[in-house]
């Protein structure tokens, strides 16, 4: 019988040079096995990061707008706008503590808040009070309600007084700067209350520069027939889930042409930025649509 040089006979019908790169086969259950395995850890991963990280992930996005109609003297005004809060979801006054802190940071001329300041419960609000009623800007801070600040507008608005809000409901103020003046109009929410442009604008004088602050976006194309020169929403969150291609598969009524970002109306082209929101709603989830805070600097067109 022949012998290896190690004295071992080798296998009978086996090369020894195929069997040394030889590697064992997986069976068809394995492959599955493994398959699912993958699929499983890659959900975990999406999951996790959806929930636990990108909801805490604040982008803030720079923007400067020309706008036709802006008067010199506001030229250069830095607005920040944020949205859709959902206190008593999935945020709470540690995370508006957070929030503000980024709010200071851009040193605003003028904040805005476009609704939903709580999820359901307006007594969410209250720990965020003092937290909120930080938040200095010189030409003052606005606020409008949302649909899901409708369960008691009452109590909501005078938790929103007491942090120095002016909270609008179809009506506007006017604000001054270097002799010019300019109009930030606050309508009521279009699913649960009565928007009324033309009882909102009464006082404002004809020509004046006018803000309109707006829960949901898609109402542009009505608001675009009023004399408004910019529309600030929310509403949407951009959607809360992204997909890739897709973009996001569900928003709400109210924001269905409107998504995120900056538009255009088709008629008038009256610009309308949809802010992505800071809070969450139905779901704690976020992916690819992290929670927003805009800063527009405003300049003449």
């Amino acid at each position: 019988m022949n012998k290896s040089s190690s004295g071992v006979p080798p296998l009978e019908g086996t090369d020894k040079n195929n069997m040394q790169h030889q590697r064992p086969k997986i069976t068809r259950r394995q492959f599955l096995a493994r398959g699912a395995a993958a699929v499983v850890g890659a959900g975990l991963l999406t999951g996790g990061y959806s929930w636990l990280a990108e909801p805490r992930w604040l982008e803030v996005t720079r923007l400067e707008l020309p706008l036709a109609g802006l008067p010199g003297a506001f030229a250069g005004l830095k607005v920040v706008h944020f949205s859709d809060t959902h206190l008593g979801f999935n945020k709470d006054a540690s995370d508006i503590t957070r929030l503000v802190s980024h709010i200071r940071e851009a040193d605003p001329d003028l904040i805005c808040f476009t609704g939903d300041i709580v999820d359901s419960n307006p007594g969410d609000l209250t720990e965020s009070v003092p937290v909120l009623a930080e938040l200095k800007a010189p030409l003052g801070k606005y606020a409008i309600l949302g649909n899901h600040d409708y369960k008691n507008t009452d109590k909501v608005t005078g938790l929103l007084q007491s942090a120095g809000f002016q909270v609008l409901r179809n009506e506007s103020m006017l604000i001054k700067r270097g002799g010019a003046v300019m109009a930030i109009t606050g309508l009521d929410d279009l699913l649960h209350g009565k928007p009324d442009p033309e009882a909102a604008l009464q006082g404002v004088p004809p020509g004046t520069f006018t803000l309109l602050l707006m829960h949901e976006p898609d109402y542009a194309d009505t608001a675009e027939d009023y004399p408004f020169h910019l529309q600030l929403s929310g509403h949407s969150h951009g959607g809360q889930i992204r997909l890739p291609v897709v973009g996001a598969p569900f928003t709400p009524y109210g924001s269905l042409k409107y998504i995120s970002g900056l538009y255009y109306t088709e008629n008038k082209r009256m610009p309308v930025y949809v802010n992505r929101g800071f809070g969450e709603t139905y779901m704690p989830f976020r992916l690819l649509c992290r929670p927003e805070l805009t800063v527009l600097t405003l300049r003449q067109a």
